[in-house]
C-alpha cells in the first residue's frame, strides 16, 4: 500500500510517499528533503498525533478566557474527546503561563496548560 502525505515539520511542505508492506509496516519513505520528513512520515502512518490549542473560560478575571494548549501531542483520534473536556473546563483567575488546568486530558496522560498570564 502507498500513502501520500504532506510533511508539516517545516515550511517546505515536502510531498511524501510512504510505502507499507502487507503488515502495515513502513518499507520506504521518499520525497523528504530532510530526516525530519522521514520521521514524520513513519509516525503519521503508524500513530498520528497532534497538538491542540484552544481557550478555557476564565472566572473572576478581567478577561473571559485564557489561551491553552496540550503540553505535548495527543493521539489524533482523541481530538474531539479532548475538545469536549476543554469546552467544559473553567479556570479561576489568576492563571500563569504553564499552569496545568487539566491533568490527563481524555485519558491521554497529557496535561492542558495555560499559554498566557491572566488576572
Amino acid at each position: 500500500m502507498i500513502r501520500e502525505l504532506t510533511c508539516i515539520n517545516c515550511p517546505l511542505g515536502c510531498d511524501l510517499t510512504v510505502k507499507l508492506d502487507e503488515n502495515n509496516e513502513v518499507v520506504d519513505v521518499s520525497g523528504n528533503n530532510c530526516k525530519m520528513g522521514e520521521i514524520y512520515a513513519k509516525k503519521e502512518v503508524k500513530d498520528p498525533r497532534r497538538m491542540v490549542c484552544s481557550t478555557v473560560r476564565l472566572i473572576g478575571g478581567k478577561y473571559n478566557t485564557v489561551p491553552v494548549k496540550t503540553k505535548s501531542d495527543i493521539p489524533k483520534g482523541k481530538i474531539f474527546e479532548v475538545m469536549k473536556e476543554i469546552n467544559n473546563a473553567e479556570a479561576k483567575a489568576p492563571v500563569h503561563i504553564g499552569d496545568i488546568l487539566i491533568e490527563d486530558l481524555a485519558g491521554t496522560g497529557v496535561s492542558l496548560v495555560s499559554t498566557a498570564e491572566r488576572e
